[in-house]
């Protein structure tokens, strides 16, 4: 008997069981790129902090307090994201799409060191277009494994290109 396959989908077999851990890792290895990012932030860092309270920034800039509920729900759906792509084991298209997540992944991880760390608003800048770029193409290399996963990465494109527009404000207010 010849079980059809969907050439949108890979198969991964009849009894394939999601692995919880593997699920638990891919969250957690996101929410670490934020927590080293948070390490730099006004939250953590008092010096961060100084920093930030003293810079000129935009009257539509959202309170601090919205930052880390609103990161720690898009590294989930990140981790969750790329999990199931790695679920797609047989699809020739995996490799790219876990590849631009990775280099996303490290993007976002870099820019708190950059923006509140070494405290370069330009370099922030610089490197947050970047992140916006790169999760955009994500998207799209997820898109061609398996689309929910795409859709999942959604909101975090949306609040990287409203952070990518605060860094630009505060760094125009600031120059």
């Amino acid at each position: 008997m010849r079980i059809p396959i969907e050439s949108s989908t890979s198969y991964r077999g009849r009894n394939a069981r999601p692995n919880w851990l593997l699920l638990a890792a891919f969250i957690g290895s996101a929410l670490a790129a934020g927590a080293l990012g948070a390490l730099f932030s006004p939250a953590v860092s008092a010096a961060a902090r100084h920093w930030y309270t003293a810079l000129a920034k935009p009257g539509w800039a959202p309170p601090d307090s919205w930052f880390g509920p609103v990161w720690c729900v898009l590294y989930v759906m990140m981790g969750a994201a790329a999990w199931r792509i790695w679920r797609e084991r047989y699809h020739r298209s995996r490799g790219a799409a876990l590849a631009a997540y990775a280099i996303q992944l490290l993007l976002n991880a870099a820019w708190a060191p950059l923006f509140f760390g070494a405290k370069n608003i330009g370099a922030g800048l610089f490197v947050i277009v970047a992140l916006w770029l790169a999760i955009f193409w994500t998207i799209r290399e997820f898109a061609l494994v398996k689309a929910g996963a795409a859709w999942m990465l959604a909101p975090y494109l949306i609040w990287v290109g409203f952070a990518s527009a605060l860094n630009f404000s505060i760094w125009k207010l600031n120059q």
